[in-house]
């Protein structure tokens, strides 16, 4: 394997098809696609700084690396990487690549970052940005800190642990999303969404869970949430109170309390839902 350290490399494509390559404490700067089509690379403490770094590579492991501002849309169409102890401040950071291990990652401005992806691990990563993981697919993640609206928009099996989502619209048109042990917050939670469980966590979402098919919540917490599961087919196990329900369409609510219960009878079937109020036993 070839090495290359200590090195300041400009210029357009400047390693181009490059492989089997070692690569330390080197700089890329002024020049585009400086890694385009390359396969079997190893990088440790390197910087970018402009555009496009890493596009159709394979087989890519980064090791304390960091993505400057400019190094915008840098790892696209990309199959099999690994990146560990990194910063990344430049948006559109992945897209369309496959089996991606992400750990230890900080990501400062994830805008538009891993969208359409498939094959991803996750753990240890923060990111501030909005439209995180839009149609990925295959995802596992522990311990992701999210601060940026309209995350997992049309994501498909997905499995979230021990994370913080502060996040509008999260979520959306999504299948197959399960989430533990998780704080999430922002309105209109999970619109849209087929196949959503969440177990052990804590929600607070104005107008969140509607328009769900099979909802699912296990053991979970209602802070600060109005108007929930509105049009939803739900199966809600709920610690403590709801502030409101509207309108679900079909299942079962479980709560200690329900602040306001309201069915209109013109738009769903009342007897298609079993709504349980543990504080004082009354069911309706």
């Amino acid at each position: 394997m070839e090495k290359i350290k200590n090195q300041f490399l400009t210029g357009e494509r400047r390693l181009f098809f490059g492989k089997d390559l070692y690569i330390e404490n080197t700089t890329f700067t002024d020049g585009e696609s400086p890694l385009k089509e390359s396969s079997n690379i190893h990088l440790y403490k390197c910087s970018f700084g402009w555009k496009y770094p890493l596009w159709y590579s394979k087989n890519i492991e980064m090791i304390e690396c960091h993505f400057a501002l400019m190094a915008r849309a840098g790892i696209w169409y990309t199959d099999h990487i690994l990146v560990k102890d990194c910063i990344i401040e430049a948006p559109k950071t992945f897209r369309r690549a496959t089996n991606i291990t992400l750990e230890n990652i900080s990501f400062l401005n994830a805008a538009e970052t891993l969208w359409n992806c498939k094959n991803i691990k996750m753990k240890n990563v923060s990111a501030k940005g909005d439209y995180l993981a839009l149609n990925c697919e295959n995802m596992e993640i522990d311990h992701l800190d999210l601060d940026g609206n309209y995350a997992f928009d049309g994501a498909k099996n997905v499995v979230i642990r021990n994370s913080k989502l502060l996040t509008k619209d999260a979520f959306w048109n999504s299948d197959n999303i399960t989430v533990y042990d998780s704080f999430i917050s922002g309105e209109y939670l999970g619109w849209n969404a087929r196949n959503l469980t969440l177990i052990n966590c804590t929600v607070e979402s104005l107008q969140g869970l509607c328009y769900s098919d099979n909802l699912v919540m296990k053991n979970c917490k209602m802070v600060n949430t109005t108007l929930a599961f509105e049009y939803s087919t739900v199966q809600a196990d709920i610690i403590g109170g709801i502030d409101s329900v509207l309108n679900p369409s079909s299942g079962r609510i479980c709560a200690d309390t329900i602040g306001e219960l309201i069915i209109d009878k013109d738009r769903v079937s009342p007897e298609k839902t079993v709504i349980i109020c543990r504080g004082d036993q009354d069911t309706k």
